[in-house]
């Protein structure tokens, strides 16, 4: 049982480490939607305002495009001062793991303070 913890906490800590290194790479202000709950991504967005940024992008695909919509109310809700710049909307490919292309769809939602 012990190892099946931490074989989970080290997959979760590959993750973050990976999307760090992917928010560093893009000028880290990013926020990524994935599977964790909405006032987790939240709070990094509130975060990244916090730091200074005067815009963050919030990115989701697939089925976690809600999530993204989700999180930009929120913040816009619960903060005057951050308004929604931008929506975009587009389509990603991704290769599956048998090989096969998959197009995905995919939202950018650019919050500015």
């Amino acid at each position: 049982m012990a190892e099946k913890k931490e074989a989970k906490e080290t997959k979760e800590t590959k993750a973050t480490k990976g999307e760090a290194k992917a928010q560093e790479e893009l000028g880290g202000n990013y926020v990524f939607i994935g599977k964790k709950g909405a006032m987790a991504y939240v709070l990094a967005v509130v975060t990244q305002f916090g730091a200074g940024a005067k815009e963050v992008i919030v990115k989701a695909r697939g089925k976690s495009i809600s999530h993204a919509v989700d999180v930009a109310e929120i913040v816009k809700n619960k903060s005057p001062e951050v308004s929604i710049k931008s929506i975009s909307t587009s389509t990603e490919e991704v290769v599956t793991m048998d090989g096969r292309p998959l197009k995905v769809s995919a939202i950018e939602i650019v919050l500015k303070k």
